[in-house]
């Protein structure tokens, strides 16, 4: 019998950073203009063994990094209403909070990348990063632009109020329940969710191809099948809202946007692979760390790593669900002995 011969469309092989500028595609081109790139070509990335120390990010770094994000382009709503006394159409509210979802995701990718070259990535003495392969460019790029338009969109639709004020109809004293609360909730989904398909033969050919990079990029937190892409997207947050609604929360188009903005933050840096020991910015920290709860970016790295079809680790903004249900896997460099807590990291914001 002859050797089966592979799909090429299962090749994590990426060569067309490498080919003359005028052979790329829109997206390719598109790509690099806004440096959406995990590593820089003409730069090294340290490599460090198993053992070695790694620095961590203090949490209200990682909290201050989110927060202002998420809020300039309400302030800047704010400033417009109270400067024209014109009110903010819905169709106007659309481009500016996908444009900002965009920007946010952009800037995030940059500092994610400086932090890759200055201290390396997990399991980085072994396998670099996995780049966009050349197969998938197009889809990649297509991914981000549907994620930062129907988000924003969904939001919009659903909850957003042209007569609401910003400063007045954000419910300031609920918001920090709700950061807390929406992250545990939409991981009780994505983790049921996330665990049918690796453990359902009917579901997992939606799953599979994001499972083909064992060492992803925040770029490759978007690949995936078109089934999948949709749930992501759209079906889970739905899901999240709904019950945050019907629990009493206010769950507005302000406070949605925020909790949107800590998830996208959460979910692009666990597919980092950042040798840097952080946990996922919540308020629902105090928590989480009573039960050993806290998600760290190997989590999610082993899950790509050593996971495919049985696999475990299925949270991806918290271990609480991975904990209950006994699907937790044990750390290797994350381990609480390769902390060096005297050497915290900044998150630079511009």
């Amino acid at each position: 019998m002859g050797a089966i011969e592979r799909n090429p469309r299962d090749s994590m092989k990426s060569t067309w950073r490498h080919n003359d500028k005028s052979t790329w595609s829109h997206q390719e081109k598109m790509m690099d203009m806004l440096g959406a790139h995990p590593t820089d070509m003409k730069r090294e990335v340290p490599k460090h063994a198993k053992t070695d120390s790694m620095p961590y990010v203090p949490h209200w770094q990682a909290h201050k990094w989110v927060l202002i994000h998420a809020f300039w382009p309400i302030i800047a709503s704010e400033l417009f209403i109270r400067a024209t006394g014109y009110r903010i159409h819905i169709a106007a509210a659309f481009v500016l909070y996908m444009i900002a979802f965009k920007a946010n995701a952009i800037h995030q990718i940059h500092l994610l990348r400086e932090l890759g070259h200055k201290y390396g990535h997990l399991d980085g003495d072994k396998h670099e990063r996995d780049q966009v392969p050349d197969h998938a460019t197009t889809s990649v790029w297509r991914s981000l632009e549907l994620t930062g338009a129907l988000r924003p969109l969904m939001c919009i639709v659903l909850t957003y109020n042209k007569n609401a004020l910003p400063s007045a109809s954000m419910p300031w004293l609920w918001l920090p329940l709700e950061i807390g609360l929406y992250g545990i909730v939409l991981d009780f989904f994505f983790y049921w969710y996330h665990r049918c398909m690796h453990e359902s033969d009917t579901l997992w050919k939606f799953h599979r191809t994001h499972h083909l990079t064992k060492h992803p990029n925040p770029l490759l937190s978007l690949y995936a099948d078109g089934v999948q892409e949709i749930f992501d997207i759209v079906g889970i947050p739905l899901l999240t809202w709904g019950t945050m609604r019907l629990s009493g929360l206010p769950m507005g188009f302000f406070d949605w946007w925020v909790c949107h903005e800590y998830v996208v933050f959460t979910e692009m840096w666990g597919h980092s692979g950042l040798r840097v020991w952080t946990t996922p910015a919540t308020t629902a920290t105090p928590f989480l760390h009573m039960f050993d709860a806290e998600l760290i970016t190997e989590d999610h790295d082993l899950h790509h790593r050593q996971g495919w079809k049985p696999s475990h680790s299925y949270g991806k903004q918290t271990r609480l669900w991975d904990r209950l249900f006994g699907t937790t896997t044990k750390r290797i460099e994350m381990s609480a002995e390769n902390i060096d807590w005297t050497t915290p990291v900044k998150l630079n914001l511009f």
